[in-house]
């Protein structure tokens, strides 16, 4: 396995990871939320249960487009396109790709 495919596999498996936690965390919300009658649109303590269920949704569905992005970079490498700027072609720096190891774009047209 080369160092991309290894930074990428960890990055896949550390998303993987995100999102059965953030799964958990948002089925847990809901659970909580069903036997309750409480009015938490009116609730002056906080957050609503409405509010925190849609940022863990939001959270979730960021998390779940980094693994699609990190699937792509996977295929790139596959095919031999992997650190090369999809926009004009030129090899996308070794930082960059550290940084962001699904990165399609070098710095210039990121």
């Amino acid at each position: 396995m080369t160092a991309p495919e290894e930074q990428l596999c960890r990055a896949r498996t550390e998303t993987r990871a995100q999102i059965a936690a953030l799964t958990a965390d948002y089925a847990a919300v809901v659970e909580a939320s069903k036997g309750s009658n409480a009015d938490d649109e009116h609730d002056p303590e906080g957050q609503t249960i409405g509010f925190e269920r849609a940022q863990l949704g939001s959270v979730l569905e960021q998390a779940r487009a980094r693994l699609a992005e990190l699937d792509a970079a996977v295929a790139r490498v596959a095919d031999g396109s992997y650190g090369r700027c999809e926009v004009c072609g030129a090899p996308i720096g070794d930082a960059r790709l550290e940084a962001r190891p699904a990165a399609r774009t070098c710095i210039q047209h990121a």
